[in-house]
């Protein structure tokens, strides 16, 4: 079984993820890690993806599913695998379909974590930080016992520009433009399923697991 599992920034994939996986004991594969781990072990396939990267380039679709494909060949995939962090445009899910097709394989289920923009908002533009020991607060989850100041070492709390709510919604707007044509793509084919990612993290673990048959 092959599952995508799609998500807006904040609206817990990693943590889902790693659940889910354990749970279904199937390989949950982040491409941020499959990147890393190629290039650190000079791979093949590793070292053509650096070469992208030293030059500051986005690594192309191709290489980044010949990577995943290699990644499915291991012994902890054989009951199958949870994608987390790919595809992230319509030409990757493409690319992905055909490669799968290829080998006598497709995706199978597509879980969409749906987190409306005023949710992932609070949860990721209400953090701050401690500039002496890097302890880290939430406005809303977890305040400082004094505003502005940090409980361990009374150090003064700021806030970094990826935390700040307009970079938020920066980033929230990429996402929906590049992962609108995938919601559709994945409806049209039958594949995806929603899940209602504002709940507590275990509701939405469990609707994950049961949505996705397993």
């Amino acid at each position: 079984m092959i599952i995508i599992l799609l998500g807006a920034p904040g609206a817990g994939k990693g943590t889902q993820a790693d659940a889910i996986s354990q749970q279904a004991d199937i390989a949950h594969i982040a491409t941020g890690d499959l990147f890393r781990e190629n290039i650190r072990n000079e791979t093949e396939l590793g070292k053509q993806a650096k070469a992208f990267v030293n030059r500051g380039e986005l690594v192309p679709d191709e290489l980044t599913v010949r990577m995943l494909l290699d990644r499915l060949d291991r012994p902890d995939c054989q009951k199958g695998c949870l994608l987390d962090g790919f595809p992230r445009t319509l030409d990757q899910a493409k690319a992905l379909d055909v490669a799968l097709k290829d080998r006598g394989q497709a995706v199978d289920k597509v879980l969409y974590i749906n987190v409306g923009e005023e949710e992932v908002v609070a949860r990721l533009g209400g953090r701050w930080t401690c500039r002496q020991c890097g302890a880290v607060y939430h406005e809303k989850y977890q305040p400082p016992k004094v505003e502005g100041r940090c409980d361990k070492c009374n150090g003064e709390l700021y806030q970094r520009d990826d935390d700040k709510p307009e970079t938020v919604r920066n980033r929230l707007g990429v996402f929906n433009q590049q992962t609108a044509p995938l919601i559709d793509y994945y409806t049209r084919a039958g594949k995806l399923v929603e899940v209602n990612g504002e709940q507590d993290t275990a509701s939405v673990g469990k609707d994950l697991l049961k949505v996705a048959g397993l």
